[in-house]
């Protein structure tokens, strides 16, 4: 079965007092999942904001990628899955070997 599928991320970056905020949101078409990151210019450093905003952004979909890993464990374990530490079986889907 073919399928293409398209997901969009936005990502919303504040700045204020050496301090970045990013906030990112993926959309799938039928579920939306919003991250969160941070970043902090330590006093002692040249501001660049292109840091604070590259820090601040990998962290947000790192928070998005968490979410969606938790979310396909949950899915596995809704077909029969195993969870993680369960006795060994064939594999189901993508394995982190095939990624």
């Amino acid at each position: 079965m073919a399928r293409t599928l398209e997901w969009t991320v936005h990502v919303y970056l504040f700045e204020e007092d050496g301090t970045t905020k990013a906030r990112a949101v993926l959309d799938t078409g039928t579920s939306t999942m919003t991250g969160l990151g941070t970043a902090r210019c330590n006093p002692e450093d040249v501001d660049i904001p292109a840091i604070g905003d590259e820090l601040a952004t990998a962290r947000a979909m790192h928070h998005i990628g968490a979410q969606l890993m938790r979310a396909a464990d949950h899915d596995m374990q809704e077909v029969g899955a195993l969870p993680p530490g369960q006795p060994h079986r064939e594999a189901y889907g993508w394995t982190n070997a095939m990624a």
